[in-house]
């Protein structure tokens, strides 16, 4: 009864505990929580999708153009999202070769120049994706992924995928920091 006389002394109105257990306690702490956290969430929400400028697409004719409904890249706030990268010549739109060496040499190449059209660079690069035909692959696409980004490296993943765009061997998707 100790928060009973806590409860008078800051005038807090007393409840009937008795009558809000029988009535389900803690239905009526979550329904309130629900409630708060949907309408701050909802006003959130609301307001980024009403802020102009809030994701600009970055595109460049120095890479491959997107394949399908996307853009090359996004930027939103101080990141940018580079899409998934192929071993494309960008004048062709074909491989460079049938090699990994070759087509990892040119993704690579390809995401200098996506970077580059978003003021980002190798340097600024937080994350990379990397999907690999074969997983077989990796030492070698490890060698020459080394020669573009210098210490810290990228935080990254890598697996092994059933298939990829056009036949491809390789694809890297990857999150950098906007300078």
């Amino acid at each position: 009864m100790a928060w009973s006389a806590a409860a008078r002394t800051f005038n807090v109105p007393t409840f009937d505990m008795a009558a809000l257990r029988r009535r389900g306690p803690l239905a009526f702490g979550i329904g309130c929580a629900s409630v708060a956290t949907t309408r701050l969430w909802r006003s959130s929400s609301s307001s980024l999708r009403s802020m102009p400028g809030i994701k600009q697409a970055v595109q460049t004719d120095k890479a491959p153009a997107a394949l399908g409904p996307y853009s090359q890249a996004i930027k939103a706030n101080n990141l940018v999202f580079l899409s998934g990268i192929l071993g494309l010549i960008p004048e062709t739109g074909k491989f460079i070769s049938d090699d990994v060496e070759d087509q990892t040499e040119q993704v690579l190449k390809n995401m200098g120049e996506i970077l580059k059209a978003s003021g980002a660079s190798y340097s600024s690069v937080v994350k990379t994706t990397i999907m690999l035909a074969d997983l077989k692959d990796f030492k070698t696409v490890n060698e020459i992924y080394a020669k573009y980004f210098n210490a810290p490296a990228p935080a990254r993943s890598t697996y092994q995928v059933a298939a990829l765009p056009l036949g491809a061997k390789i694809e890297i998707e990857c999150i950098a920091a906007a300078l």
